[in-house]
């Protein structure tokens, strides 16, 4: 296998976490919804990497089940990160703009 077609490993959304950490507990997402006051959609939202993970839930779902709220953000900044550096063409413009900036 050649190094430059390795794929990148597909980073962890913290919804998995939060999946896990409520089958492990024995959790269902609409007890975790009801108790931290959103809404079932949104949290398995969450939980399918759907949605992004904010300060608020965070904090919410800290407070219900004990994941760092910092974990969380920590975890969602990463896949964020990772996602667009997956993006061809973002990446296309981000050296577009580096090769535009170097003659600045």
């Amino acid at each position: 296998m050649i190094a430059n077609n390795l794929t990148p490993f597909e980073p962890t959304h913290p919804g998995e976490l939060i999946k896990d950490e409520l089958e492990a507990r024995g959790i269902t997402q609409s007890r975790l919804a009801r108790s931290i006051g959103i809404s079932r959609s949104i949290l398995n939202e969450i939980i399918k990497g759907k949605r992004a993970v904010n300060t608020e839930i965070a904090l919410l779902v800290e407070a219900a089940i004990d994941i760092p709220a910092d974990l969380l953000l920590n975890l969602q900044s990463d896949y964020n990160m990772q996602r667009a550096k997956s993006d061809a063409s973002f990446m296309k413009l981000l050296n577009t703009i580096r090769n535009k900036a170097a003659l600045l």
